[in-house]
């Protein structure tokens, strides 16, 4: 029973080894990546980082992988990162990796359906409304649901043309 438990120094301390290889690894590919904050995320940015985080877990932990296959996996998922950051320059590559802008609000009325494409309930786009300081869509001359899931919201003075 104890085996099951404790089965040894060496696994830990390749495990330890492993993990640490792999975060100096990711730290010195992410430092080539470009940089953005959590709340500028897009969604390939999110399913880089949870990948990322999936490798350095598994990798670091199991004892069939060597620190070169998840050194090679980062690396690649980094590049192919990399490589679509710059394809969204291309517009029609763009349009198929990031979520269109949707018009929430113009003119003080609820676009419903652009409301409900976006995942937003009513009760939702109340309480993003009381953040940007309206008490109510009439107030509003645009509100944008952006591309990486942020609320931009304008008064009615602004052009929405």
């Amino acid at each position: 029973m104890a085996h099951e438990i404790f089965d040894g120094w060496q696994h830990p301390l390749f495990a330890a080894l492993k993990a640490l290889a792999l975060f100096i690894t990711a730290a010195a590919a992410f430092r080539f990546a470009e940089r953005r904050t959590i709340a500028e995320f897009s969604p390939f940015d999110w399913v880089t980082a949870v990948a990322v985080g999936a490798i350095v877990g598994r990798v670091a932990t199991s004892t069939d992988t060597s620190y070169l296959t998840g050194a090679a996996a980062l690396v690649t998922l980094l590049a192919a990162h990399g490589a679509v950051s710059r394809l969204r320059f291309i517009p029609w590559f763009r349009r198929l990796v990031d979520p269109p802008v949707r018009v929430l609000i113009r003119r003080g009325e609820v676009q419903r359906g652009n409301v409900k494409r976006a995942g937003i309930t009513p009760a939702d786009l109340d309480a993003i409304l009381r953040r940007h300081g309206y008490t109510s869509p009439s107030e509003v001359g645009l509100a944008l649901y952006e591309s990486k899931g942020s609320v931009s919201v304008f008064s009615e003075d602004v052009e929405t043309d």
